[in-house]
Formats: structure tokens, sequence, C-alpha cells
């Protein structure tokens, strides 16, 4: 990264920690009595803001304390329950390998050799000798007492200060309690920026935008975003027979946040300051092998607490998982977005309930993607292992029902109840013979959830490869509970000898993509969403952005988040820069929408493409991103239309803008912050046939009603308005990669890191031509072509002092 010293860095706008901002000096700021003493120039607002945020998330004061308060007894039940088990029962009566005789004379002579539960207790006494004589029971005892009372004071303190957040909400915000959970997150923000005008939370600023306040409660999952993009973070593993695997747990998030966030020796000297010398390329080398050593105690660290925490995750994943797999072992089959999936796919700036949301919208379509790949060689051992399971348990169940002394005979429930899970397990590799799938389509459908995808997917959806990439997001749970079983072991080695290797990249990442902002403090640079510096030119950014390739972000992070937190904060003024980026989107909407299908044609096309594309009936939002990506299908079909026309051919792109163009500022009348979304088309106001249900049933309810079920639809116009984007500037992303890339070049699909970012992009020309071969990207990498002296990674891993000089070209 020696090219990138030259770079400088980004324009860093003073801060002052007690003094007002320059120009406001003389501002007079008039407290309201009653507030002034309380939420007055708060001096962490990251803290403060986080804790507005999850106290209207977890749904208020008495939510959270009761689950922190459970929290407590259920880490106390695990550890007394074990100490328990371990050394309070007779196994060997238990088992009925030790014969038990119940003497007296009031006892029944058939049930003297009968066990009962008592008899495989010790008395209190045995049990507490036993435990005392146990040295190692003694010492997990002790640690976990520990690590109890640690979490008790805890929570106690979390008491006091999510106290004092209800009080905020009822005094400052006036919302009570009662009505919480009518308000939605956009609503509570909006009530912080105006009391910010009245009072001065924050007295670097005049008033707080709606970013500034994402900036602190995102400060540093910002941060682990940017790192994914640039594949900075997670560290790939290569294993035998498994290949590329991208390992990432929340014990090894947790140690990196602690390596460079908020622990000892973190790169941050505060919530919300990077520390000065980290922001100065002159002792990187000597900053890398500080962090270095940082890297290489904490897993020495995770290596001593190894034996502790893996004891802690099989207990608690035993207590937690036996009964569900017990009564629902298909469970295990499930799927669910993995960590490194969720921050591979998370916008800047985007919540953990925007992104929630929208990855649950996305379930649906990636699980029907993921299962459209089925194996002949399984499906057939499976339905033979399955024949001969039912084949066993069927028996055993008629002898059951004729003679329930069956049950008494040794292993019977046992075998009953492996044969059920067996067949369970086989049945979910049958695939259901009635159901045709189409990849590319379901591939499409997913993305418009999603948003982000890299370009060899295209024209490759039926591959296994893509498959496996996809499984990286999208893993079994059962892959995610091995995970996190085998974390407390594979992570201290990841720390030592993976990560170390990274620590200058590290240091030069963060040099050069932190930025200072008045009233925030030092941010990630990516989350400004600035086109200037951070576009891409193959993201309609051509002639807008200055960035490199070093600087750019990978796959349109950068366009697709503008977009998003446009759409989620329509009062959010954006800067020139951004600005310009969204009216030239705006601007060519508005042209490709002019050879593009009518909206109404779409919205009349409803069912069928729902019908095509494998969906249920859905509300109006889901039945339009169906008529949008399906409409091409109808067009190469030679279908015709409700006039008895042929349908003239299209593309996604050209459909979503139609849906686009005619978007207005048209708003539902009972929304409750009074504002237009720009989301209802023109031609679809409340009062059509679409939504006239809808109007009745509002105009029915009370005041809160009408205000919970407007924002509800108006949040789904606004997922689906999102969606379309993403529809779009994928597809002209797809058109400009392929006006620009030189004849000839075209290379079969690898896996998504086998290939630096900039080897080049697949050409295609829409979803109705997806048979174009297409070059691999990496699912959101960055590569730099390198040569350093040995030496210097050599010094920087032993911890040396010296410092050597070094290049890189790119």
């Amino acid at each position: 990264m020696a090219n990138f010293e030259a770079y400088q860095e980004y324009q860093r706008i003073e801060d002052f920690e007690e003094d007002s901002p320059p120009g406001e000096e003389d501002l007079l700021v008039h407290v309201p009595e009653g507030l002034k003493d309380s939420w007055h120039h708060i001096k962490n607002l990251d803290n403060f803001f986080t804790r507005i945020y999850h106290f209207h998330q977890k749904n208020g004061f008495a939510c959270m304390m009761l689950t922190e308060f459970f929290e407590l007894v259920q880490f106390l039940f695990v550890v007394t329950f074990t100490t328990f088990l371990v050394n309070c029962v007779e196994y060997d009566v238990l088992f009925a390998n030790r014969a038990v005789n119940h003497t007296g004379s009031s006892q029944n002579p058939l049930d003297r050799s009968k066990v009962t539960l008592p008899d495989a207790i010790l008395p209190s006494q045995q049990c507490t000798q036993r435990i005392q004589e146990n040295s190692w029971i003694i010492f997990l005892l002790i640690m976990a007492a520990i690590f109890w009372m640690y979490r008790l004071v805890k929570v106690f303190c979390n008491v006091l200060s999510y106290w004092e957040i209800r009080q905020f909400y009822i005094k400052a915000l006036k919302i009570r309690m009662d009505e919480l959970c009518n308000f939605t997150w956009q609503e509570v923000q909006d009530r912080l920026i105006s009391l910010q005008r009245v009072q001065q939370m924050c007295i670097h600023k005049k008033e707080l935008t709606e970013l500034d306040i994402y900036h602190r409660i995102l400060r540093f999952k910002n941060y682990m975003v940017a790192m994914i993009n640039k594949s900075l973070l997670p560290v790939q593993l290569q294993l035998p027979l498994l290949g590329n695997v991208v390992f990432l747990t929340q014990g090894l998030k947790y140690n990196f946040e602690l390596i460079l966030f908020w622990g000892p020796g973190s790169l941050f000297q505060n919530k919300w300051n990077l520390h000065p010398k980290y922001k100065r390329s002159g002792n990187r080398l000597e900053l890398a092998q500080q962090l270095s050593r940082v890297i290489l105690l904490m897993g020495l660290a995770n290596l001593l607490l190894c034996p502790f925490i893996l004891v802690w995750q099989v207990l608690y994943a035993f207590f937690s998982y036996t009964e569900v797999i017990r009564r629902e072992p298909g469970s295990l089959g499930a799927r669910r977005w993995s960590l490194y999936g969720r921050l591979y796919l998370r916008h800047f700036n985007e919540l953990d309930h925007e992104l929630h949301g929208r990855l649950g919208r996305g379930y649906k379509p990636t699980s029907r993607y993921m299962n459209s790949f089925t194996s002949p060689l399984l499906t057939v051992l499976s339905k033979n292992i399955a024949f001969f399971s039912g084949s066993v348990l069927a028996v055993l169940i008629a002898l059951t029902v004729y003679d329930e002394d069956v049950l008494t005979v040794q292993h019977i429930l046992t075998a009953i109840t492996v044969l059920g899970v067996v067949i369970t397990i086989t049945r979910s590799f049958i695939p259901d013979e009635h159901m045709v799938w189409c990849p590319e389509q379901l591939l499409q459908c997913m993305l418009a959830h999603i948003h982000y995808m890299p370009d060899h997917w295209r024209g490759n959806a039926n591959k296994s490869e893509t498959r496996d990439e996809v499984a990286q997001l999208f893993q079994y749970k059962a892959v995610f509970i091995l995970e996190e079983l085998l974390s407390p072991i594979v992570t201290p080695f990841i720390l030592i000898f993976h990560l170390r290797n990274k620590s200058l990249e590290i240091i030069d990442f963060f040099r050069n993509f932190t930025v200072e902002v008045v009233g925030v403090g030092d941010i990630c640079s990516f989350a400004q969403m600035d086109i200037r510096r951070h576009g891409n030119p193959t993201w309609m950014s051509e002639g807008q952005t200055e960035a490199s390739v070093y600087q750019q972000a990978e796959n349109g992070k950068t366009e697709l988040s503008l977009m998003h937190f446009t759409i989620k904060n329509p009062r959010w003024q954006p800067p020139q820069e951004s600005s310009v980026f969204i009216s030239h989107l705006k601007e060519k909407v508005q042209h490709d929408a002019q050879g593009g299908p009518s909206t109404q044609m779409l919205l009349s096309e409803a069912p069928i493409c729902s019908s095509l594309l494998s969906h249920e009936s859905g509300t109006g939002p889901e039945n339009v991103l169906a008529s949008v990506l399906a409409h091409p299908i109808l067009t190469g079909s030679g279908l015709q239309g409700r006039d008895h026309r042929f349908l003239p051919s299209s593309t996604a792109a050209s459909a979503a803008a139609s849906v686009l163009a005619s978007l207005s500022t048209s708003q539902l009348p009972h929304t409750a912050r009074g504002r237009s979304h720009g989301l209802l088309p023109s031609s679809v106001q409340p009062e059509s046939t679409m939504y006239r249900s809808d109007r009745t049933i509002i105009d029915s309810m009370s005041t809160s009603d009408s205000r919970i079920r407007s924002n509800a639809l108006v949040s789904e116009f606004a997922s689906a308005e999102m969606s379309l984007h993403a529809i779009y500037m994928h597809e002209l992303h797809q058109q400009s990669s392929h006006t620009q890339r030189p004849l000839g070049q075209w290379q079969n699909a690898v896996p998504m890191r086998d290939l630096p970012a900039n080897t080049g992009f697949q050409a295609h020309g829409g979803l109705a031509a997806n048979m174009s071969m297409s070059t691999p990207l990496h699912l959101g990498d960055w590569r730099e072509e390198e040569e350093e002296d040995e030496e210097e990674q050599e010094l920087i891993n032993s911890g040396s002092t010296s410092k050597q000089d070094t290049t890189k070209s790119s």
C-alpha cells in the first residue's frame, strides 16, 4: 500500500471537546426548565443514542430488565443444574445397573425392587462432600461465580441507565410507555431531532440530522461492514475437502471488536475518536507491530480460556437445542443468515431492525433458490433409507399398539425415537416432485431483497459454485451450531496465525478511511456515502467520482447504501455530490421508462407473474415486484396481453424504471407523520381499487391503530421501492460493464475469491438474456498485487521496533 501513502487523508474538521463550534461561540441556547440538568450537553452521545434505540427496539424498560434478569437466572441454572448432574446423581441406580431393595413393613413386596427417582439422588451431605473433594469442580464454580457477579453488576448499571432513558422518553420525547410500541423508530428519531433544536444535547451543532444519529449508533458497525466489503475481514481458511471456508462466529467477531474498537490497546482512545497516532502514516510499521502484539496477546488469552468457554458453549447448546431437535429434527436442516452474510449484505448506515426486516423478506426467495439444488444420488439414498427405517418403525408401533408391554423391552423407546429422527432427516433431502424451479429467476427474486450479488452469479445461477457461495451467506442451522461449538478452539489460532499477518493492512485501512465530522467524531469515510470519494464508475457514478480502485466500495455498496438511506429517511438532505447522483438516477429512470411497459400493464400481470415465480398471493408491493421480475419472461415467451396483442420485449430494467417513474409524492392521507414519501404511484392512489379496502379499514379504526396501519403500509412500499432501485441499478451496472469490457476476455466461472476484483465484469443484457458467460468477481473482495520484503513481515510478527520501507504496486 505504499503507493497510497501519498494519498491525501480526508480533510478533518476540528472538533472541540468543550468549546462551541467555530462561528457559534455567541450562540444562546434556551433550555427548558426541568430538562437542562439531565439531558443538556450529553458527553457520550454514542451510548445515549444507542440506548434510546435499544430501548425502543426491545419494547421498553420492563421487557429489557426482565430479559436481563432471566439471563442471570439462566446462567445460574445451567451452572447449578450441571453441577448437580455431575456430583449428585447415582447413575448405576438410575440405569438399573445396581439393584435396589426397599425394606419396610408398609412396603408392597412387588415394589421393593422398583427404582424411584429419590433412589438415584444422593443425600445432600454426600453430594456436598463429593463436590468438596473435586478441586476442578470448585475452581470452575469460583470462575462461574466471578463471572455471574460481573454480570450482576452490569445488570444493576443497566437498570440505572435505562431508567434514565425511560424518563427521557416520558419527559423529553413525550412518549408514554404504554404507547411505545405504537411508535416507529423514524417517529422517535424525528422527536430527537426536534428536541435538539429546543435543547442542545450536542453542543457542537445547532441541529442534528438523521445521518448524525445513524453515525453514532453504527460507528463501529460501519467500520466492520467496510472491512467486509474490502475483504480485509473475515479471515478465510483453506481446509482439506472443504476448500475455501469463511469462518466468522459470534466469539470471533467479539474478539475483532475488542481488538479494534473498545478493548485494552484498541485503536480508539474513546467511543468516538481514533487515537491520533493512527491518523499519521509516518509510524505505520511501528503501529502494525504494536497491533500484532495486541492480537497475539488476545489469541493467547483465548487459548487460556478455551476450556471454560468450550464447556459453556457445549452446555448451553445442549440445554437450548436438544428438546428442539427431539421435537423437530428437521429444524437442523433449516437455514439462517450467517453472521458473515449479515455483514456482507448490510448497507452502510443500516440499523439492525432495517436489516432484519430486509433479510426477513429475502428469506423465502433465498430458501427457494437453495432448495432448487438437489442431488439425484442423495435423493435415491434418502428414499431408500426412509423406506427401510419407516418399515421397522411401523412394525414397532404396531407391536406397541397390540401390547404396551413391548415398551418395557430394553432400548425399544430409543429405537423408535432414533428411527423417527432418521426418517425426518432423510425426507428433508427428498425434493417436492410437483415443483418446477427456474434458478435464474429465483436468484433475481433473491436480489430484489438482499440488494447485493457478485457479477459472476448472473448466468450461472444453476451452477454448484454459485450455490456454495450463496451458502456462505445463508447457512444451515446445524452448520451454525457446529461453528459456534468449534469457535473457542478455532478462534485463538485464527488470531495468532492469520489475523496478525493483516496488521499493516488494518492500520492502513483505519488511517485512509477515517474522517472526522463536527458533532460526531471519527467515523468510517464509507459511512458518509460520498459518491465523489467512494463511488464506482460502473454503478452510475461515472463522471461524478474521483475514487481510485482502492478507494471504491465494492459491489456498488456506496450507491446502493445512499439510495437505501434516502428512501428510509425522506427528510434527510443529502450533500451536493449525493444530490447530483440521485438527480442523475431519476433522469435515467425517466428516460428508460419511456421504452418500458406501463404501470397498469404490470399490475394487471401480477397474478400470473406471482405464479411464474412460485410466489404466494401477497400484498401490493409484493405483486409489483413479481410483475417487474417476471415481465421479461412474459415478453420473451410470445404470450398475448390482456388486449390480445403480443407483448413487446423488455427487460427487468425497463419494467423497474416504469414503476419508479410513476412514483409521486402522494401519500396515505392518514399518515401520522404527515409527510410525503414519494412511493405510491400516481396512478394508484389510496382511493383506487388497489387500496380502497385498506382505506376503508383505516377509516374505521382508531387514531392509534390508523397510525400503525399507515406506517406499516408505507414501510412495505418503501422496501419495495428500494428493491426496484436495486434491480434497476444492477441491470444498468451489467450493461455498463458489458460496454466497457474488451472482447475476447470471457472466462469460465471460478470461486469468488480466486481472482482480484478488477479482472472485469460479466456482460449481461437483462433477464431475458442470461446465457453469456461471466467473469468471476470476488464477493466483496479487493486485492492489491504487492511485492513486499519478507523481512518486514517477519519484523511485524516478531514485534521488533525497527522500521523498514515497503513497496507495493496495485
